[in-house]
């Protein structure tokens, strides 16, 4: 499975999780793999730990968003864009595999997939102040 399947399945298992309470994480994900039962054990489990790592990160990642995003507070954006925003900015900044530029694309390509016409420029726009703010760090 190549790595952009991989992170179209954290995004929609963490778009699902939008839907539920946090204490029902563990069950949301375990029909999904359920439902999605051509993905491999390995590869359940990279998706699976990046997946609960990154919940575990929300609060941080949530405020990322909230810093870039001006005049725009998070219940204003889509759960779509909210996840795919969630999934970059971890990659970007908790992720040393995933290339910035890597993460942003990718991010950016969900969005047209998934989203409406608009959100892939927001989404880029938001992305590309955070990688700006890590090339002046």
């Amino acid at each position: 499975m190549k790595r952009s399947e991989v992170r179209e399945h954290i995004f929609k298992i963490l778009f699902s999780v939008e839907f539920c309470e946090r204490e029902e994480f563990e069950e949301q994900v375990s029909l999904y793999f359920q439902e999605n039962g051509y993905i491999r054990k390995k590869q359940q489990e990279e998706i699976a730990g990046k997946v609960t790592d990154l919940i575990a990160h929300l609060d941080e990642l949530d405020k990322e968003i909230s810093d870039h995003a001006k005049a725009w507070n998070l219940a204003r954006i889509g759960k779509a864009e909210l996840s795919i925003l969630r999934l970059a900015i971890y990659e970007i900044l908790m992720d040393p595999e995933v290339p910035r530029k890597v993460a942003i694309n990718e991010a950016v390509e969900l969005s047209k997939k998934y989203c409406n016409e608009k959100a892939a420029g927001f989404i880029n726009g938001i992305l590309a102040k955070i990688g700006q703010e890590q090339d002046e760090e």
